[in-house]
């Protein structure tokens, strides 16, 4: 079929987006309704890759797998967290956002802008005529989807299921891949986004490239802005004074998957520039205790 308003079909996504969120919205702020907000942009990615793909209607195999790919992590991330949200009751995420309209629009223009950013390299691909044959760049890719998707799966099931458990209650989930990383559903969800960007790569071509943004944009979101900062702070204003949390936060990658005994002994500045372990994670732990212990492990160190 080709071309809907311009050839990368960048209008195209971006109406159906915006239209999508919108409908969404109107339902969230008018029925104070927020149980359907992280199933509207984990579907909408599926809307998106589906699409783009049948509008085209060319078919290459490199385009009808970076689809499949999009829509299986669109599928089990909406509809996972639709039913945990379901069991679970509210998503206290919106608690200040309910009473709050102009803070609930701009989640939604943020979900807007995350969906059509991060789906670019799916986008581009399935509105681009080239069809070069398969090289390494896509195999690649490839495994590095679904390597992410394996973790990001099993973490979000293990946190699930320590949650759902009535002897964790009031406690912080470290039990498997949380044994390695903080955080490690949002380094499987960076690592398969970035996959779909390398399998993309070999039909970009000049600005094409730009899609590189999506995967950025992603990575910085979780790092810096709604993912990893809210979480850190929520957790250590309910376990910071802790000892045994402040342990675990000293010795566990915030995002990549790393042995304790090795990340504990690892440089402060080391951790701050290749690991990605900011100041702004330990803002709201109190930070008298957290200097002292910091202070006092240093001169354990040195006494061994």
């Amino acid at each position: 079929m080709g071309t809907v308003i311009d050839s990368h079909f960048l209008a195209l996504t971006a109406i159906v987006t915006v239209g999508y969120q919108l409908f969404f919205f109107i339902i969230t702020a008018l029925l104070k309704f927020d149980k359907v907000t992280d199933f509207a942009g984990g579907s909408n990615f599926v809307i998106i890759a589906v699409l783009t793909l049948v509008v085209k209607g060319s078919w290459h195999f490199r385009q009808v797998v970076l689809s499949m790919l999009a829509v299986i992590w669109g599928l089990r991330l909406g509809l996972f967290l639709l039913m945990r949200i379901l069991r679970w009751g509210e998503d206290h995420r919106f608690d200040e956002m309910r009473a709050n309209f102009g803070k609930l629009a701009v989640f939604w223009i943020l979900q807007a802008v995350w969906v059509w950013t991060v789906s670019l390299p799916v986008t581009v691909v399935n509105a681009s005529d080239r069809n070069p044959s398969l090289q390494a760049a896509d195999i690649i890719g490839w495994i590095m989807w679904a390597l992410g998707l394996l973790v990001e799966t099993i973490a979000d099931q293990q946190k699930l299921t320590f949650k759902n458990s009535p002897e964790s209650r009031g406690k912080w989930c470290d039990v498997g891949l949380w044994k390695y990383s903080r955080h490690p559903n949002y380094f499987g969800e960076i690592l398969l986004w970035w996959g779909i960007f390398v399998a993309a790569t070999p039909v970009l071509e000049n600005a094409e490239w730009l899609v590189i943004f999506g995967p950025i944009f992603l990575t910085l979101l979780l790092l810096f802005l709604s993912g990893i900062p809210l979480l850190e702070k929520s957790a250590d204003r309910k376990h910071g004074s802790v000892s045994a949390y402040r342990h675990y936060k000293k010795t566990t990658s915030p995002l990549i998957l790393l042995p304790p005994a090795l990340y504990g002994k690892l440089p402060s500045w080391f951790k701050a520039t290749f690991l990605f372990e900011f100041p702004l994670y330990n803002r709201s732990l109190p930070q008298e205790n957290w200097n002292r212990r910091s202070q006092q492990g240093s001169k354990e160190q040195k006494i061994s």
